[in-house]
């Protein structure tokens, strides 16, 4: 009596084994739950908006009433006289970020990761992950109170040993280094978190070999501790460039006056501007679509030049 064997679809086997992984890990898909809806509610949703990048948008009207103009937003961005200098003033601050406060947080780390005394290297660590919980208004503000012209302490120290007042908060030449400094002390404690994970999984015996080899601190760091987080580093300067465009609204939103307008308007402000002040609504859009887009240019291209040299990318 021959027996026939039935072959079973491989979809089907693929499908009954996400079902057995389903049910040996229930808990850990249920509590994705939260995390789902809100990028279904917050993130996927509001991009069906993004068609008013194509149209005239009239809010009498509503989005699928309002006409057709195809590319004319984007046409009308690219020819306006603003375009090419809200790009420099976008893509300089960002370069002095990328120059200045992406490797801020590593260096910090590799300090705090040579720190023996743990009890002084919590202590640190928690003084400049505090920044990082304040909101952007209270940063400002404290920037304000330290930079005023008029009354500011370090402002009237500058003064007490140059003898020359310096308008820190309202001279162009300034703004740049101020949002630079704004971002790295804000954000260099909460930076060293990924990094300081990074190192505690390097190997010590690799350490204990480079001392015996009579290795000094420099070189350990050179040639064990950089090599070792340098897929982290790729990954993190990957979603880094990734949001090139996006300098941050409140940040720049605060600290933009009338004297400074020249080099502090960015796609994010201007998109404000336009969009809520001038009640331009589906230009706005486009002009958004825009970063949008080169922000996700850059990082296929960054992932691909990463793979290259040999790294494993962000996927």
């Amino acid at each position: 009596m021959e027996t026939t064997i039935k072959k079973v679809p491989k979809t089907k086997e693929q499908w009954g084994s996400f079902l057995n992984h389903f049910k040996q890990n229930k808990w850990l898909y249920i509590l994705t739950i939260p995390g789902i809806i809100y990028f279904a509610v917050f993130r996927y949703a509001p991009m069906y908006g993004l068609i008013i990048a194509f149209k005239d948008h009239v809010p009498f009207l509503g989005i699928a009433d309002s006409p057709w103009v195809g590319t004319q937003n984007f046409m009308d961005f690219f020819n306006n006289p603003d375009f090419f200098r809200i790009l420099w003033n976008t893509l300089m601050i960002a370069f002095l970020n990328i120059f200045f406060s992406f490797p801020a947080p590593i260096f910090l780390a590799l300090l705090l990761n040579e720190l023996r005394n743990k009890l002084f290297q919590r202590t640190i660590q928690t003084f400049v992950y505090v920044p990082h919980f304040l909101s952007w208004t209270i940063v400002v503000s404290l920037w304000h109170i330290l930079f005023n012209i008029d009354h500011g302490a370090i402002t009237q120290f500058i003064a007490s040993l140059t003898g020359v007042e310096i308008d820190f908060l309202s001279d162009p030449q300034w703004f740049r280094p101020m949002i630079v400094m704004q971002s790295i002390w804000k954000e260099i404690g909460w930076g060293t978190i990924i990094y300081l994970a990074a190192l505690s999984g390097v190997d010590q015996e690799q350490y204990e070999a480079a001392i015996m080899d009579g290795a000094g601190r420099f070189r350990r760091v050179w040639h064990i501790t950089l090599p070792a987080i340098r897929s982290t580093i790729i990954i993190m300067l990957i979603m880094r460039i990734g949001s090139i465009l996006s300098t941050g609204f409140d940040q720049i939103f605060l600290m933009t006056n009338q004297l400074n307008r020249t080099v502090a308007d960015v796609f994010d402000t201007y998109v404000y501007m336009m969009g809520i002040t001038n009640g331009a609504y589906s230009y706005s859009t486009a002009v958004g679509l825009f970063k949008s887009i080169v922000g996700i240019i850059l990082v296929l291209c960054t992932n691909k030049l990463a793979k290259r040299f040999g790294e494993s990318g962000l996927y």
